[in-house]
């Protein structure tokens, strides 16, 4: 039996899309339609029902109503008894620009199924088709298979498949890459963007092939990269032969701009093996209602990210001195929060649906970004695995044995799995290893993991203004606040917390002077480190005085410097990881690393 999904739209004004639902009963006395929460990639509760405007069934397209029932916020249950099939309409309103979403304009639509495609409970195996109504003009991209034209029909095996599969529709710009033969897709969706068509088409083809060769095979036909190109941009998302980017469209250039939009570009293609093939057992049969924890999402998304990046370096895309300019960026960002010890990086993925992706004042202070700090982990744990070795294994070995063994097979990772993958990959006893640093707290010693690749480790020194000295640390985040700088974190262990200041206090003065929220980065820089500061605030409606001793603002980067005489097995992992020839060091020596502190 094949489920029908007809969609139209009028009024693109309006932001509303019609459904139609054509379904067979299949002999079954009621039907239950289910709406996700949640869809895969973005691991926290969403309750997409709150677009639905409204949802009407009968036995005949535009029938007697049926008495639908409503069995909780995203179930309708609808009887059947005696009937064929079932026409459901709903409306459903689409206006978000976001990698997850659904957004009808005058220019385009931008349809995940997740979002307003209900499926039918216990019937998700069942292939489902989709029917799209489209202005003159219009043209549609997507992984489905299609079945037919005017109009537009396309085909899922199941509703996974169909809600996995994004649709764009409309007049956007399309460019092509190869890679190991396999034709991608390159499909730009709104106006402007500053991009150089046959240079993002050299990228997309260096990124794809160096992936490729990383696992020894494309696992699809053909790929599709959408990039919607806005002023609010909102990231990425992995699909099974797709992703879909929202981005700023000036994310081409400068450079510095436009090395966000390959590194975004790099993870989401490598998600293409982790997470949408290399996968938990948990993951392989998904319930959209409810939240679906697993331990490895450090290792499906921090280590896309870690080689994300390394990918970039050995494509040619970035220097090995811009990679090891990134990584000394992510260190800083890591260390930099006082919670990245608190809980473990297992634990950091089981709570990522209540954490991660709803932090709030406390966030920094009782945990880490999982993304992070997996792809830091996953860095230590490649260079142990190459230092162990003499350079005859690394976690590109894990990797692609988690391909050949999983990935390619279908099978899933068990969540205490993968310290016996990596053992069987490298010959390497890593139970301590994963003990101390994932499965616990402990943390790992960058500066000896640098080592191993012929790397010294230190921070990298601030550059003050000519005529300014550097300020001083207070250790919150602000934000403008109709005028006042209104306090919106507060970390552990900083002069702030120390002195008594409170998230949600608005600061209107320092040492009596009044200052604006606009201006209070600016007014900062008054106070080097070590000065007393009165700080007048505003507190829950009340006026009070909080004192404070500025600090020393904790490194904003470090460098990873070649050292000069790196022995010959530090020199080998070196060019082996990054694909490049030795880089000798330069003649400037930065200050030693300071310890890690809070």
């Amino acid at each position: 039996m094949t489920i029908e999904y007809d969609v139209r739209f009028d009024r693109t004004e309006e932001h509303r899309i019609k459904v139609h639902i054509t379904l067979p009963t299949g002999g079954a006395t009621t039907v239950d339609l289910v709406l996700p929460s949640w869809v895969p990639g973005s691991y926290w509760i969403q309750e997409y029902v709150r677009n639905v405007r409204s949802l009407r069934a009968s036995a005949e397209p535009g029938g007697a109503p049926l008495a639908v029932e409503r069995a909780s916020k995203s179930r309708w249950r609808i009887p059947a008894a005696g009937l064929e099939q079932l026409h459901v309409d709903l409306e459903v309103y689409g206006h978000g620009l976001i990698t997850e979403g659904l957004d009808l304009t005058s220019e385009h639509l931008l349809l995940n199924a997740g979002v307003c495609l209900p499926y039918v409970d216990g019937r998700k195996e069942e292939a489902c088709d989709l029917v799209l109504h489209l202005p003159d003009g219009w043209r549609v991209y997507t992984e489905l298979t299609e079945v037919g034209h005017h109009p537009a029909r396309f085909r899922a095996k199941d509703y996974d498949e169909l809600l996995d599969s994004p649709v764009d529709c409309g007049t956007p710009l399309e460019l092509t890459a190869s890679a190991a033969g396999i034709p991608h897709r390159i499909v730009l969706c709104g106006r402007g963007g500053n991009f150089e068509p046959h240079r993002l088409e050299e990228e997309v083809h260096r990124i794809a092939e160096t992936t490729i060769r990383l696992f020894g095979e494309c696992p699809v036909p053909r790929f599709t990269m959408f990039f919607h190109l806005t002023d609010e941009p909102d990231g990425g998302l992995e699909h099974r032969a797709s992703f879909s980017a929202v981005i700023p469209r000036t994310a081409f250039k400068p450079a510095k701009r436009h090395e966000y939009f390959l590194r975004l570009t790099s993870h989401e293609y490598f998600h293409l093996y982790n997470v949408k093939r290399i996968r938990p057992k948990t993951f392989l049969n998904f319930d959209y209602t409810k939240e679906q924890p697993t331990r490895l999402l450090w290792a499906m998304e921090g280590t896309t990210s870690y080689y994300g990046d390394l990918l970039l370096r050995r494509a040619g895309l970035a220097t090995p001195e811009r990679y090891l300019a990134w990584l000394g960026e992510d260190l800083a960002l890591y260390l930099n929060t006082p919670g990245r010890t608190v809980k473990s990086l297992e634990l950091e993925s089981t709570l990522s649906w209540v954490d991660f992706y709803r932090p709030y004042e406390e966030t920094v202070n009782q945990s880490a970004n999982y993304y992070r700090k997996g792809a830091l982990v996953s860095w230590a744990l490649d260079l142990e695995l190459r230092h162990a070795t003499e350079n005859r294994a690394t976690l590109d070995s894990v990797w692609r044995r988690l391909w050949t063994d999983f990935g390619r097979v279908g099978r899933g990772l068990e969540e205490d799995e993968m310290p016996r993958v990596v053992q069987a990959a490298t010959g390497v006893d890593v139970d301590g290893f994963f003990a101390r640093h994932i499965g616990g707290t402990e943390e790992v010693d960058y500066a000896r993991t640098a080592r191993f690749a012929g790397l010294e480790l230190s921070a990298k020194p601030k550059s003050p203004e000519p005529e300014e000295g550097e300020p001083g640390y207070l250790g919150i985040e602000f934000r403008d606040d109709g005028g006042m700088a209104r306090v919106t974190q507060v970390r552990d262990g900083s002069p702030a917390r120390r002195a008594g200041l409170d998230p949600g206090d608005e600061v209107v003065a320092l040492d009596g002077v009044k200052v604006k929220g606009s201006a209070f980065g600016e007014a900062w820089k008054r106070y080097p480190p070590g000065s007393a500061v009165a700080l007048t605030v505003f507190r829950r409606g009340f006026l009070t005085t909080v004192n404070a001793v500025t600090g020393q603002a904790p490194p904003e980067s470090y460098l990873l410097t070649p050292l000069e005489r790196p022995t010959e097995l530090e020199r080998a992992i070196y060019e082996s990881w990054l694909e490049t020839a030795w880089t000798p060091p330069k003649k400037e020596k930065a200050s030693p690393a300071p310890a890690p502190t809070a």
